[in-house]
């Protein structure tokens, strides 16, 4: 089996409740919270696993919070290992107002990691037996992370002969772009950024993912559009794949959803246009869950299977 090592820099415990009404000036009386493990590459991790499959995760935790991320992962049976840092693991929060069915999601900005902290972050992937065949870096940098920081990722899965999956934003995508990936999952907002000018239509989509992939930078663009399900481009073939109807409840988690179909598929064998449609099946899955749930793997294999049947000729 290939490993899948997910590796996520600013890990958060997830705090969720909810209130009649969020009003402000106002004492809102919520009900008993939720905690979750939370993160880019957490999230994923946690998807893969709820889809029958298994990873490893590395990630920077520090003070009482960071303990409790440890715990929490535990609880869900995933494998990690926590590089110990000086500050606090964040704590993120989101309440959901019953009377609107609206999420509301605070999001905090992470602690300050010291270089060595980062580092030993990094040094830790090589550590990991069996060495990662898959190595997915998602989410944000915590300040005091450089930039180019997914840029060294990159450049060490090379040297490992490993797969990189980014999922991540702004000059830290850029950057790690300039060194070549295996795949990239932008949504639109993050595309534009790349482009650095506005993206107008469908064309533009598909022009933009075509450079990309022609320059070098990724293999594979798996463009998330939400609603509308994901355009895939590779060198040989560009696809949209539409994603099923189904009801929405909440679109926590159906970014790190369609990552963690897209790399577990390509684990079990499936092609790539096959990966990346039982991605947008997990993330059409993820959807259908309230709150800060993920997919669950019932709802994302039924939601496969009547993909590929409405595809077949």
């Amino acid at each position: 089996m290939q490993t899948i090592l997910t590796l996520t820099m600013n890990p958060s415990v997830d705090k969720s409740s909810s209130a009649h009404n969020v009003v402000p000036e106002r004492k809102l009386r919520c009900e008993s919270p939720r905690y979750e493990p939370g993160g880019g590459g957490i999230n994923v991790s946690r998807a893969i696993r709820t889809l029958g499959g298994e990873s490893v995760i590395v990630y920077p935790a520090g003070g009482p919070s960071g303990r409790m991320l440890g715990d929490l992962l535990d609880q869900e049976g995933l494998g990690h290992h926590p590089i110990q840092i000086k500050g606090w693991t964040r704590e993120d929060f989101i309440v959901r107002e019953e009377s609107t069915g609206q999420q509301f999601r605070f999001s905090m900005p992470g602690p300050v990691l010291q270089d060595k902290e980062w580092n030993r972050c990094l040094s830790e992937v090589p550590r990991i037996d069996p060495k990662p065949y898959y190595i997915v870096a998602s989410g944000s940098l915590p300040p005091g992370v450089p930039k180019d920081f997914y840029a060294r990722v990159a450049r060490l899965a090379r040297d490992l002969g490993a797969r990189m999956i980014l999922d991540t934003s702004g000059e830290a995508l850029s950057l790690a772009l300039r060194e070549g990936v295996f795949l990239i999952k932008p949504n639109l907002r993050e595309l534009k950024e790349v482009a650095e000018h506005e993206i107008e239509d469908e064309l533009q989509q598909e022009d933009l993912a075509r450079q990309i992939v022609s320059s070098g930078q990724s293999e594979v663009v798996v463009i998330s559009l939400g609603a509308a399900g994901a355009l895939a481009v590779t060198e040989e073939w560009c696809e949209r794949l539409r994603a099923p109807t189904v009801s929405t409840k909440s679109r926590v988690g159906d970014g790190d959803s369609i990552v963690a179909g897209i790399v577990l598929s390509l684990t079990r064998g499936l092609s790539l246009k096959e990966a990346v449609a039982f991605g947008v099946a997990a993330s059409a899955a993820a959807v259908m869950t309230p709150g800060t749930e993920l997919c669950r793997r019932e709802d994302a294999e039924k939601l496969y299977k009547h993909m590929i049947l409405a595809t077949t000729p």
